[in-house]
This record gives structure tokens, sequence and C-alpha cells, in this order.
């Protein structure tokens, strides 16, 4: 799979970059660093990683803004016990809790979290695609050490 996204380049990143933050647990990185590898502008790269990542991101908060605990588990795999467990913690923070969506297992937790307790969908996309920009940014700016 991830050699067919690779070959669809900025696209296949963009969905590569969706599936990881919704109820994959996606490698989207590997495809970036190939597409990086292959000559890819990093710029363009970091723009379809941060929409898709993004909007990924926005289908936890919509799926957690229905309240539907089933829901949370049967999609993305998060339980109720998850959910209320960072309740009290982003209730107090709110929407600039979102700009932390990109860390592993608990970002999608925040994100489900942040539509549930209905936090202001405005506020909370600037902080998650703030967020998201931050880790693809990143990662293009230490693909060189790395590689």
């Amino acid at each position: 799979m991830i050699d067919f996204l690779i070959q669809y380049g900025y696209w296949g990143f963009f969905v590569a970059s969706f599936l990881s933050a919704t109820v994959l647990p996606f490698p989207s990185e590997v495809v970036l660093f190939a597409l990086l590898h292959m000559g890819a502008s990093p710029w363009l790269c970091v723009l379809f990683g941060t929409v898709g990542n993004t909007l990924g991101g926005l289908t936890c908060y919509w799926i957690g803004s229905k309240g539907k605990i089933e829901w949370m588990e049967k999609y993305l795999g998060i339980s109720k016990e998850k959910v209320d467990s960072v309740h009290g913690w982003v209730s107090k923070k709110g929407a600039p809790m979102a700009f932390f969506s990109f860390l592993p297992f608990i970002g999608d937790v925040i994100n489900v979290a942040l539509g549930f307790l209905q936090s202001n969908l405005k506020r909370v996309t600037f902080y998650m695609a703030l967020g998201k920009f931050a880790r693809y940014f990143f990662i293009m700016v230490i693909k060189p050490i790395l590689l």
C-alpha cells in the first residue's frame, strides 16, 4: 500500500496523512521520506501533509462531536474511559490542545475529546493545522540529518 501511495506523489501523501490521523496507525512519514528522496518539493509535501492530516484529525473531532461512544470505539478504537481520562485536561485548556493532536496515541483522543466537548471548531481547526504544520515542517528540516 505504501508503494501505491508513493506512486501518486503529493496526492498519495495527502491520503497517507489523512489516514494516519484517523482510524489507521499509518506511517505517513515513510511516504514523506520517499517523496523527498525522489526530489519532491519539501514545501508542497508540508502543505499536502498538513491539509491531509488536519482533515483526518477533524474527522476524529466530528466523531467525538456526535457523542456516540460506540462510534468512538468502533471506528477509532478509543474507549469512553480514554476520552473521560483526558476530558478534564482538555476542557481546562480548550481548543489550543488541538495543537498536540499530532502526537502518537494521544492525538486522536484529544481530537475526539474536543469534539465531544463541542469546542469551537474554528479555533480547533486553527490550532490543529498549526500543530500538524509544525510536525511536517520539523520532519522536513531533520530529513537531511536523518538520511
